[in-house]
């Protein structure tokens, strides 16, 4: 029998490394290096577009209520701090960015040229390291192993001799206690006793002797497989500590709380909130919308035929600025907020009083649903529609001229949606008034 080593002797009795073929687990390690330097990647490729997401909705979340505070009623100080609450976001998806981009472009690049340079692909498959690590510890372990299999060889000659001899000393007892006991044969038995203890103490020298060898190989064995793990040991803390540098960046690159740039968005929002001053944005509102408003108070004039006369009151007033801000949530549930409803809006939306005239509204609300200052003005006629809805939720109208209905019914817009954020509509049993717009959709 040969005493070459061959990978059947992997088979091992115990878990130790000094255990034939049990260098394997260091030898795989090289591979999952490899495997963890692509799990990484995935890792803070991941991270990248969770960053890049964050940061689009920052921005899509800035843009949209950006549009809605400026088109709302809100004004003032109190519009400017609110307003910086979108200045904030579109900011910090900036900074998002920036992370997604560090992420991307700095650490994941590092990451993946330091697997390049630091594994290295065969052309028939694995890597150049694991072959090389592999090679290292079988050229270590070959001459150890090759006399350890001739020690295991020695010990099963040994103890098959040792059977064979207590073998032959059990006939030889058995004959002698048999009464027709045949001198030859017990002679025989006798010869054969005496050939297996010396063919089993033959066996033993060889089996001690096979097992000194291996002892004086055991040493170098030792020295051969610790360099050869060394040198494996150095190449994973090589691995160890780059992770251990590219993780530190990593955390660098998310960590916003330290750069200035986030701090200073923050100290700029505290600011602009703090400068709200409820007084100014008051006296504002007195002096546009309120008693402080410039009036050409109606005075005397006298009849000309000059075509160039000046414009009269209704046609130099201005529209008015005030518009209310629908379909948005406030109270934090699906279902919209209901428009606020300007008693004069309504009136004139679904139909006019015969005892309608300018003297009754001499008093009325100067910011109309036409959008016109001045009170005495008719509404300018809106053409009709008529387009199919369909109720997105429960609406119980809370006056005579509002429309009830439930969630999934459909029925007839007959108007457009005013400023307030109310149009018209006709159910199918006739009824018509109004209702909040944000409340239907249009069925396609």
């Amino acid at each position: 029998m040969s005493g070459a080593y061959d990978d059947s002797m992997t088979d091992v009795s115990s878990d130790s490394f000094w255990e034939v073929g049990n260098y394997k687990r260091t030898v795989k390690r090289v591979d999952d290096g490899s495997r963890l330097c692509n799990d990484l990647m995935n890792c803070i490729h991941e991270r990248a577009r969770i960053e890049k997401t964050y940061a689009q909705q920052l921005t899509e979340w800035g843009k949209r209520w950006r549009q809605l505070i400026d088109k709302g009623p809100q004004y003032g100080t109190l519009e400017r701090a609110w307003s910086a609450l979108c200045t904030e976001a579109e900011k910090v998806s900036e900074l998002h960015m920036e992370v997604k981009s560090a992420l991307m472009g700095e650490d994941f690049e590092k990451l993946k040229n330091w697997q390049r340079d630091s594994y290295h692909k065969q052309m028939i498959g694995g890597f150049k390291e694991t072959k090389e690590a592999d090679d290292g510890f079988r050229k270590a372990q070959k001459p150890w192993a090759k006399k350890l299999k001739e020690v295991e060889t020695m010990k099963k000659s040994y103890h098959a001799a040792c059977k064979e001899e207590k073998l032959a000393v059990s006939r030889e007892s058995t004959s002698k206690l048999e009464s027709n006991n045949n001198p030859d044969a017990q002679k025989k038995l006798q010869e054969k006793v005496e050939k297996c203890q010396q063919e089993a103490q033959k066996t033993k020298e060889r089996y001690e002797k096979s097992l000194e060898e291996l002892d004086k190989l055991t040493p170098q064995y030792m020295e051969n497989m610790e360099q050869a793990f060394d040198q494996w040991q150095q190449f994973e803390d090589k691995r160890i500590c780059f992770f251990k540098e590219l993780l530190m960046e990593v955390k660098q690159h998310l960590d916003l709380s330290s750069n200035h740039r986030f701090q200073t968005i923050y100290h700029t929002l505290e600011d602009t909130i703090s400068a709200t001053d409820a007084e100014d944005d008051l006296k504002w509102f007195r002096s546009n919308h309120g008693p402080g408003m410039h009036m050409n108070w109606p005075q005397f004039e006298d009849w000309s035929i000059d075509l160039n006369r000046s414009l009269s009151r209704r046609e130099k007033k201005k529209p008015a600025d005030g518009v209310t801000l629908t379909g948005i949530s406030q109270t934090g549930s699906d279902q919209p907020v209901q428009p606020a409803k300007d008693k004069s809006v309504e009136k004139s939306s679904v139909e006019k009083s015969p005892d309608w005239s300018d003297d009754d509204n001499a008093g009325g609300n100067p910011f109309s649903a036409n959008g016109e200052g001045n009170p005495f003005e008719e509404e300018p006629a809106s053409p009709v529609i008529s387009v199919a809805v369909k109720a997105l939720y429960d609406y119980e109208g809370q006056e005579q001229d509002e429309l009830s209905f439930k969630e999934g019914d459909e029925f007839t817009k007959i108007g457009e949606e005013d400023g307030q954020g109310w149009c018209k509509g006709r159910l199918k049993d006739g009824v018509t008034g109004l209702y909040p717009a944000n409340y239907v959709e249009n069925i396609q």
